[in-house]
């Protein structure tokens, strides 16, 4: 044990919340060295760097791990927005959980308020990943929608509206707990006395601002001292992301994320009989401290396989044929089983909710193959 004293660095875990369109995503870009995890495609018309859009949890998990593997890679990483991440969360939770033997369709098929707990659970995964950024010293953080609830204190009379994130009750007080910085974007409206007793007022306009201490209203809190009411201005808190360091000694030995097929697989010799591999020239290969991975493979055929199901495999470098080969060898389906002929349930609940089995089985082939 050792007593220790002094500020620590590490990167600022940040949310910034408010209504659609107000420039959430454009006031995150400012942040130095600022890289997208775009959920719901809305930096489309923006110029800032990106990783692929994730089309299930189980591949906003791996861009994550992706980033802990790469530390020098990203200086910041920002989820746009948390809100649709939970989505993602909510289908992969009820594609793992079975309700007699089959998926959940709704996270309520679980009863009791247990689907809800289940995605706290699964939702907590990754904010733990994402401290573990933040004590490497890479600023990562949210940004969400706001919503208007009805809110009634335990011990006063009546109820009133708040601003809060647009995520359900167990998910946004979690990501509330976990940043250091929460900030509350809105339009203030200016209004206006139109008659000389001051009775009749008409709005004139508004500006945007930012909030960043708790308010009855809304949702906030800063452990920087910052005022209460600020200019939506990103110059206003630009001092509290500078001065941080990569610190890679933190990054966790324990995981195992992919940083590229060549990296993961050494010279272990493809699965026999796959075209695609074997005919893979020396110039495609593209090396991670050249920039950030491509991870569209365009010379393999995904024609027919689920849209999600192939997202998981681009992102992997795993092709349909390794895929069909672990199904088969599990017993499941044979070989020339056609994509269409899958079940829904599970193409959602085997190969996508528990694609890191999947994956594992894949890689395990690989290095079995004879030479």
């Amino acid at each position: 044990m050792e007593i220790t004293r002094g500020k620590q660095s590490k990167g600022v875990k940040f949310v910034v919340y408010g209504p659609e369109g107000i420039g959430k995503s454009t006031f995150v870009s400012k942040i130095p060295g600022i890289v997208f995890i775009d959920t719901e495609g809305s930096t489309g018309e923006m110029d800032v760097l990106r990783l692929p859009t994730p089309t299930t949890w189980a591949m906003y998990m791996e861009t994550i791990d992706w980033v802990i593997a790469n530390p020098g890679q990203v200086k910041a990483l920002v989820t746009d927005t948390a809100d649709w991440a939970e989505r993602l969360c909510i289908d992969y939770v009820c594609q793992t959980h079975m309700i007699n033997g089959k998926p959940m369709s709704s996270i309520e098929d679980a009863g009791y308020g247990k689907g809800y707990v289940y995605l706290y659970e699964e939702f907590g995964k990754a904010l733990n990943k994402l401290e573990q950024l933040s004590q490497m010293g890479i600023h990562v953080g949210f940004t969400a929608h706001a919503m208007m609830r009805k809110f009634e204190q335990p011990d006063e009379m009546g109820a009133y509206d708040r601003w809060e994130m647009k995520m359900t009750k167990k998910v946004a007080p979690l990501i509330k707990e976990w940043a250091s910085i929460m900030l509350f974007a809105n339009y203030k409206t200016m209004v206006y006395a139109t008659d000389d007793k001051g009775k009749k007022h008409k709005a004139a306009g508004g500006q945007r601002v930012m909030y960043a201490n708790h308010h009855p209203c809304w949702d906030a809190k800063n452990r920087y001292g910052l005022p209460d009411e600020m200019p939506f201005d990103f110059s206003a808190i630009a001092h509290i992301f500078e001065g941080i360091e990569i610190n890679q000694a933190a990054t966790n030995t324990q995981a195992k994320p992919k940083q590229s097929i060549d990296e993961v697989l050494g010279d272990v010799p493809p699965l026999a009989n796959i075209p695609e591999n074997k005919t893979k020239s020396a110039e495609s290969k593209v090396s991670v401290e050249d920039k950030l991975p491509d991870l569209s493979k365009p010379a393999v055929d995904y024609t027919g396989v689920p849209e999600k199901l192939a997202d998981l495999m681009k992102n992997d470098d795993i092709t349909p044929f390794e895929v069909k080969a672990a199904v088969a060898q599990r017993g499941y389906f044979p070989m020339e089983t056609p994509w269409e002929c899958y079940p829904a349930d599970f193409v959602n609940g085997v190969l996508i909710g528990a694609w890191g089995q999947v994956k594992a089985m894949v890689l395990e082939n690989r290095q079995n193959a004879p030479f």
